[in-house]
């Protein structure tokens, strides 16, 4: 494990499960990598050097987000298997009783998840239900495959 991969990793370590990601909390969070590499490798910003260069250099990859995805996909599987009506479960799906307050809707923890896994809430909390076809599938989306050509 390289020094920046230990730095991200002790901070994204911090309850990451809860956290609700917005297009850019998740920009801050690879610009975040990329200022740590760079800080490592004593590399300027006037420099002009890309951000594939320093992760060639580090041998790094980009994998804090993915990390960040696999882990509250394992907590919604998780949380989506205790039986019976629990709090954690109803604050998850947004079913809690009352008044919604004015403006536009905040993002809320689900909206995560749909956008990652592509499926609706019902069939996601559906498969969840079997432990290693939801682990298989959590895999699948936290670390996809790039394919050339």
């Amino acid at each position: 494990m390289t020094t920046n991969e230990s730095t991200s990793v002790a901070f994204s370590n911090v309850r990451r499960e809860s956290w609700t990601l917005r297009k850019n909390e998740e920009t801050r969070l690879d610009a975040f990598v990329m200022k740590g590499l760079r800080k490592i490798l004593w590399v300027s910003w006037t420099a002009k050097k890309t951000n594939e260069w320093v992760l060639n250099k580090a041998g790094a990859k980009r994998e804090l987000l993915d990390t960040v995805k696999a882990r509250k996909l394992a907590y919604y599987g998780h949380t989506m298997r205790k039986q019976g009506s629990c709090l954690e479960k109803e604050i998850m799906q947004g079913t809690l009783p009352g008044a919604h307050g004015r403006g536009r809707p905040c993002t809320a923890w689900m909206d995560n998840i749909n956008t990652w896994t592509g499926l609706p809430v019902e069939k996601s909390i559906r498969m969840t239900e079997d432990r290693d076809k939801w682990r298989k599938y959590v895999h699948g989306v936290a670390n996809p495959q790039i394919e050339d050509g």
